[in-house]
């Protein structure tokens, strides 16, 4: 079982559904491919509602593809951790993925 170290989590209002597990942007939006983001969305959340974001340490996040461990992150267009490609990067892997939809540890923060 993969755990969480959470150093900082931050609320952020939820401009839409955000699915737990996701980067979120500073507008409370499914964070855009490329984008920096804000957190990871540690619950399911509502539009309208408080989402808690976790911001710094080591957090648990969806790929979107297949990651090597140690590879800088960056999101997708659903809000799912990729490889960095040309976007702003939001972590660094501590886990492989071997397909879209697995769980992983990211580190943010360093």
């Amino acid at each position: 079982m993969k755990t969480q170290i959470v150093i900082l989590t931050a609320s952020v209002m939820a401009a839409t559904d955000l699915a737990a597990r996701r980067f979120v942007g500073f507008d409370g939006n499914v964070c855009a491919s490329g984008a920096k983001a804000l957190g990871v969305i540690d619950a399911e959340t509502a539009a309208d509602s408080m989402a808690p974001a976790n911001v710094l340490g080591v957090i648990l996040v969806e790929a979107g593809a297949a990651i090597t461990a140690g590879s800088e992150i960056q999101s997708d267009a659903a809000g799912r951790a990729i490889v960095k490609t040309t976007g702003a990067g939001n972590g660094f892997a501590l886990d492989a993925a071997t397909a879209a939809g697995d769980l992983i540890r990211i580190v943010r923060g360093i």
